[in-house]
């Protein structure tokens, strides 16, 4: 992914925001940071099921692209927290109405029936 991608590359502004947040745990990586700073390991708790590989090149990812900001603390032993930039801030507030569109719809919110893995309303 690069962080300033080049002009034309993407047809509207979801393929853009996509490419950013594409995947099945980046969002979750977001919504975990919404709160507060977090080091390796207790984004590991907070995100449930992703492996370290997957969780290390998100995370440099995000970082790449401007969402997401490494501090690096001169201690010993070294110590690493990820927190959100202004960008991934305004992005989380972006996913917002995503989240309650799924609390509504797909999690008993809402009065639609839930949509089953075929893609179709029950």
């Amino acid at each position: 992914m690069a962080t300033v991608p080049r002009p034309g590359a993407y047809a509207c502004g979801i393929e853009a925001a996509m490419d950013v947040i594409g995947g099945k745990w980046k969002v979750l990586i977001l919504w975990a940071l919404e709160k507060q700073p977090c080091r390796f390991g207790e984004l590991r708790r907070l995100v449930p099921g992703v492996t370290e590989k997957v969780l290390t090149s998100h995370l440099r990812e995000l970082e790449g692209d401007g969402i997401v900001h490494r501090e690096v603390y001169a201690e010993v032993p070294p110590r690493v927290e990820y927190s959100l930039t202004p960008l991934g801030t305004s992005l989380n507030a972006a996913l917002g109405p995503l989240g309650d569109w799924g609390r509504e719809h797909l999690l008993g919110g809402g009065e639609q029936a839930p949509v089953e893995s075929t893609g179709r309303a029950s």
